[in-house]
């Protein structure tokens, strides 16, 4: 055991075996989201929230999902999820403390026009959190990707597009002060080969890299006490993308620029391999006084004409959503491990890859697949008892029997 994970199992153990262990969500938990029927086909009292993710989550640590809705969800054969799916909605509230607005709050989403924000589907997303205790990440304030048409293509001033740039992020971090706990400020600034993104973000390429410094300093002024993070996708290692954000986020430290987190992504596919060095990468973060979070995790690979993963794909995929997680909880400040979806069929990665899907921790009717039983597992066993509760609770009956 690292010292941050002996850490974390004292802080667990101050808080008193049965309340860290078996405290529940302030909601109701709709039975057929939860546990092992019983005989009429419910839940025995009690057991329902206890089969939930967010009741075996260390106190200090946000189990998280997207709330999908916008993006690639519009050109789908099923309803936009979010804010047409009761039974979507009701799985969010069970089962995780933390939601993350998957596009509702990116610029075309809530930019329609160079004059107007539109709020009503974040709004809608922010109201539901603060209904059902979860904390919210607010995403994305500052990125290279699903920008409106009349951002990119317009002919604009650089000062012109600077002051667009401040009134958007003064706004919309003024309107959910208070409701939000972590912003990712600038999403994805470095491309692959570790450079910042010079042409195709185009606050970087018209206002220069000064412009970074900018946005965190107008996020932190419209709500102080708000957590700001970098986000990025293939950062998961010790590698020199990674590299890249740890030196910049040092000399911005440096300067006084108030930077509070590092998000990694957690965009896995299993024909590539998993980077053993996710642990070391969020340590060296944390040195840093930052706080961490796995911020979009999903694991794909190659599907069957049904979309499916073979066999021993998911039990691949629940091995490296297992190590992605306890990763996190073996460092004192990830805070915040979030999955990027529920149901398979929601995901982007179908429409993003060809031939691969699978990535999410449920399929078909809401089925657990052995991902979502590796991640409860594993928070099942951080807490006291962890192994001994794991092998013996009832309302963990029916993750036992998927894995075996």
């Amino acid at each position: 055991m690292t010292m941050t994970s002996i850490k974390r199992a004292a802080a667990i153990l101050g808080a008193g075996l049965c309340t860290a262990a078996l405290a529940a969500p302030a909601v109701a938990i709709p039975p057929e989201h939860a546990g092992p029927p019983g005989q009429d086909g419910e839940l025995p009292p009690g057991l329902a929230e206890q089969d939930t993710l967010r009741s075996w989550a260390p106190d200090d640590l946000r189990i998280g999902t997207a709330a999908a809705g916008g993006g690639h969800h519009g050109n789908q054969d099923y309803p936009e999820p979010f804010p047409n799916d009761a039974e979507f909605r009701d799985f969010l509230a069970a089962q995780f403390s933390s939601l993350t607005p998957e596009n509702q709050m990116k610029w075309d989403a809530l930019r329609p026009d160079a004059d107007t924000f539109d709020f009503a589907a974040a709004d809608e997303v922010l109201a539901f959190a603060a209904d059902n205790g979860q904390h919210v990440r607010g995403h994305a304030l500052m990125w290279h990707s699903q920008n409106p048409a009349w951002l990119e293509e317009g002919d604009f001033t650089a000062e012109e597009l600077r002051e667009i740039l401040r009134t958007h992020i003064h706004t919309v971090v003024d309107r959910y002060a208070g409701q939000v706990q972590q912003w990712d400020v600038a999403n994805e600034i470095f491309d692959d080969n570790a450079e910042l993104r010079m042409q195709d973000n185009i606050w970087l390429r018209e206002l220069g890299p000064q412009i970074i410094a900018d946005v965190f300093h107008w996020a932190h002024e419209a709500d102080p006490d708000a957590l700001l993070f970098f986000n990025d996708y293939n950062v998961e290692g010790t590698n020199e993308k990674a590299d890249a954000y740890y030196d910049l986020i040092q000399d911005l430290l440096a300067e006084g620029v108030p930077v509070h987190g590092f998000g990694i992504q957690g965009h896995l596919g299993l024909m590539y391999g998993f980077d053993g060095r996710l642990q070391e990468n969020l340590e060296r973060f944390d040195a840093l006084g930052l706080q961490t979070a796995i911020t979009e995790m999903d694991v794909r690979g190659y599907v069957d004409d049904e979309g499916r993963l073979s066999p021993e794909l998911l039990e691949q995929q629940a091995d490296w959503y297992s190590q992605g997680l306890q990763a996190c909880l073996n460092v004192t400040g990830c805070t915040s491990f979030t999955v990027w979806g529920v149901l398979d069929e929601h995901s982007w990665v179908p429409a993003t890859f060809e031939g691969q899907g699978g990535a999410l921790l449920l399929e078909g009717d809401y089925e657990r697949k052995p991902a979502f039983c590796a991640v409860q597992q594993t928070l099942v066993q951080t807490n006291p008892g962890g192994p001994a509760r794991w092998n013996n609770h009832p309302a963990l009956a029916e993750c036992r029997t998927v894995l075996g």
